[in-house]
């Protein structure tokens, strides 16, 4: 059960953080586990709780917690969560909680579609000159759709005989 545990430990540790190793954990990463294990549950163990908890465990100048911090804080907040049992079934249970956990990223970056910004970020509405910066298929076409592209050819454009100046003159 420890392994399993230690492996969700690293992956929220990894969460986030592209420098890190997952071997150590902020106060952020850790605060995600804890909710989204189901080990902070607003009633027993708050989220102020958690901070405690995490302060409480890591080093005095130190801005993360190692594993071993880690089943110290687990031990602390376990004894909250789960009133009058031994200090091995909490374990067992806060062990059970966080059994194959990923950090969850649902709705993180889900496009709102409520009242006016629907109708702002449905491009088949847009009209004129708005719309040729997109495509048929409502992507946008970057710069080219937003700048006048210059033509430096020489010519106005609409002039039905470019390019015909030169066999002209020959």
């Amino acid at each position: 059960m420890e392994s399993e545990a230690e492996k969700t430990f690293h992956r929220f540790a990894a969460f986030g953080e592209s420098s890190s190793s997952g071997t150590e954990m902020n106060n952020k990463n850790f605060s995600k586990l804890c909710k989204d294990c189901g080990i902070m549950d607003g009633k027993a163990v708050t989220s102020t709780d958690v901070d405690i908890v995490f302060s409480k465990v890591k080093a005095k100048n130190a801005r993360t917690i190692t594993f071993q911090q880690f089943k110290e804080a687990m031990k602390e907040l376990g004894q909250k969560r789960f009133k009058g049992k031994s200090p091995d079934e909490v374990l067992e249970n806060i062990y059970g909680l966080m059994g194959g956990k990923d950090p969850a990223t649902t709705g993180a970056t889900k496009a709102t579609t409520v009242g006016a910004v629907d109708r702002l970020t449905d491009t088949s509405k847009y009209t004129g000159t708005h719309k040729e910066r997109f495509d048929e298929s409502g992507k946008g076409k970057g710069i080219a759709g937003r700048e006048e592209m210059t033509d430096n050819t020489g010519y106005v454009s609409g002039y039905k005989g470019a390019g015909t100046y030169h066999k002209k003159t020959k």
